[in-house]
């Protein structure tokens, strides 16, 4: 296993890390902004109250792409005991 092995299977596991992540926090992103312009709109500066919201969107963001990412988890991982005798050498 040379080292252009062992970074194609750096780069593949951290786009899998990172499309995997994606969905929470760009939901996320978005409660929180919105929050945010609620709070900056009424002069709520409450920290607690764009927590809650949060948390919310992140676990229906899981409920939503579960299915999704347990797919690409998958696909990785399927891909990487496949070709496990390359890596062994």
């Amino acid at each position: 296993m040379d080292h252009g092995d062992v970074l194609k299977l750096a780069q593949d596991a951290t786009r899998t890390i990172l499309m995997m992540s994606a969905p929470m926090l760009i939901f996320s992103l978005l409660v929180g902004l919105a929050v945010s312009i609620i709070q900056a709109v009424t002069q709520i500066q409450e920290a607690t109250l764009a927590f809650v919201p949060k948390i919310v969107a992140v676990f229906l963001s899981v409920i939503i792409f579960g299915p999704w990412i347990l797919k690409l988890i998958t696909q990785f991982t399927t891909e990487l005991l496949s070709n496990i005798n390359l890596y062994i050498q």
